[in-house]
């Protein structure tokens, strides 16, 4: 078994199947993308570094704007600030003691619901705050002490805290210049920090989960469309191998013009190919089954009859049956190897520029000098370079031979066979005719069936019925066809070959 190549070679990769690889590569991203859920807290980060920064700035340019004012101008520029319903303001002494509340002069008063009262929803999102805070192991604020404790924090030293809803409580302390025994005590809460961020991060959500629910559905839909065709290829597959069924269907996927498409298709034509291949293969088997056993049967006759006759004449006739019926099966063994040879041989055949004039002219004279043919053979040899093909010369050699045996064995004794070849219409034009009795036109296909023989009774046996077989093998194998027509005149057969031509000449 040839090596894997390496650029297909999957390590680890390759035990997953493939479904779950195309969800995993479609899923990765998007599990990338929810992990900025956890970088929030980065942004929420830096939302509280400002907001913390501003209310410093912010309590320090109140409390220079009320330094130089009475006390009643004082209580009045503190009771408005831009932001009642989110910011305490206080006046308190350095003992702690207040001496003015912004929430006694009006102002609304951020409220806390009682976390037992909140909505689900809010509690869901409080609870999903506190998970995140986990994973990322965020920094979180203590609990808020209470206002009490906030009005005696140190100077300059802002506090933040967190609330009851998770929202967070700024408190910074600022002294008054004019009045050393005063500060002024600022507590924001900054709910609107965990809204945004819980804002953003539902519409982050919301993209996250419609994307994720997008690749799932294009995962499942290419899972559909190259998993499963492939796992029924591959089904269909291992019935042919195993032979659990004769007709294997293996389905083409006519619909599909993509490679999916094509391996089907491929798969399927391979399958129909190998099943021609065995039923042929089991044909043949068949056939010379039966062709051996009519000259086994013969000889085994003679050979037990022998045992028995005494008179020589009786002996002698015994004797030249076997030897006809050894002749007779060597000869037919010998046309069957040639035949699986010419089989096994045709998709392996190199192919060449063939002259046929010349491959003819070659062959004639091979034969005079090694044969005593008994008829004369003339033939009508085209210029050379006229009737060129791409093929194997040898294997055309063997076709010509074959069709020049066939015709002389049903040409009387000084008779002629005739052989041209010509170019006509892309085509290269092999024709043998002979004087023979010619051959019924229902019979002019089955002459090409293996061992099929139609001769008089005088020359039972000395033919196989395997040489037009061999000649059609062959020249299919070269892109042509090989039929029977009726001879000039109507007189006797013509087998005529036409293989396509390559070269300038053709007589139209």
């Amino acid at each position: 078994m040839p090596p894997e190549p390496r650029s297909l070679v999957l390590r680890w990769s390759g035990r997953i199947p493939l479904a779950v690889r195309i969800l995993a590569v479609n899923i990765l991203p998007l599990a990338l993308l929810a992990g900025s859920f956890f970088y929030l807290d980065g942004f929420r980060s830096r939302l509280i570094g400002e907001r913390v920064t501003q209310t410093g700035n912010e309590a320090r340019l109140l409390a220079a704007a009320i330094t130089p004012s009475s006390s009643d101008m004082r209580e009045g520029l503190i009771s408005r600030p831009d932001d009642t319903d989110r910011v305490r303001l206080r006046l308190v002494r350095t003992d702690g003691q207040v001496i003015f509340d912004s929430w006694q002069h009006g102002a609304r008063r951020h409220m806390v619901d009682p976390v037992k009262e909140q909505s689900w929803q809010r509690r869901a999102a409080r609870w999903l705050d506190e998970a995140i805070d986990v994973v990322v192991d965020a920094t979180v604020p203590p609990a808020f002490p209470g206002y009490g404790e906030t009005a005696r924090l140190q100077m300059n030293e802002p506090l933040l805290s967190l609330m009851a809803d998770r929202s967070h409580m700024i408190s910074v302390k600022q002294p008054l210049v004019s009045d050393a025994n005063l500060a002024l005590v600022m507590d924001r809460n900054a709910r609107d920090i965990r809204r945004l961020v819980r804002s953003e991060r539902t519409t982050l959500g919301y993209a996250v989960g419609l994307t994720a629910l997008v690749s799932v559905l294009l995962s499942l839909f290419l899972a559909r469309t190259i998993a499963r065709p492939l796992r029924v290829l591959a089904l269909a597959a291992n019935e042919v191998r195993y032979g659990q069924a004769r007709e294997v269907i293996v389905p083409r996927l006519p619909s599909r013009r993509d490679e999916i498409g094509t391996l089907a298709r491929a798969v399927s034509d391979m399958t129909h190919a190998l099943r021609a291949r065995i039923d042929a293969i089991e044909a043949f088997a068949a056939d010379v089954a039966h062709e051996l056993k009519n000259p086994l049967a013969s000889l085994r006759s003679a050979v037990e009859s022998l045992g028995r006759v005494s008179q020589p004449e009786q002996r002698a006739l015994l004797l030249d049956i076997v030897n006809d019926d050894v002749r007779r099966m060597d000869r037919l063994i010998t046309d069957i190897s040639d035949l699986s040879r010419i089989d096994a041989r045709i998709g392996r055949i190199r192919f060449e520029t063939v002259d046929v004039g010349q491959l003819i002219t070659r062959l004639i004279q091979h034969r005079a000098e090694r044969l005593d043919d008994p008829a004369a053979i003339a033939f009508a040899r085209p210029a050379d370079g006229t009737v060129r093909v791409h093929g194997d010369s040898g294997q055309l050699s063997r076709v010509i031979d074959n069709l020049l045996d066939n015709a002389l064995s049903f040409t009387p004794a000084g008779g002629v066979v005739r052989i041209g070849a010509t170019a006509s219409h892309g085509q290269a034009l092999i024709a043998v005719d002979d004087d023979g009795p010619g051959i019924p036109s229902h019979l002019r296909e089955a002459v090409f069936d293996r061992f099929h023989s139609n001769r008089p009774e005088s020359e039972f046996g000395q033919h196989s019925g395997l040489g037009l077989a061999i000649a059609r093998a062959i020249v299919e194998a070269h892109g042509g066809t090989i039929r029977v027509e009726d001879g000039p005149e109507g007189r006797g057969t013509r087998m005529l070959i036409s293989v396509p031509i390559i070269g300038s000449a053709s007589d139209g």
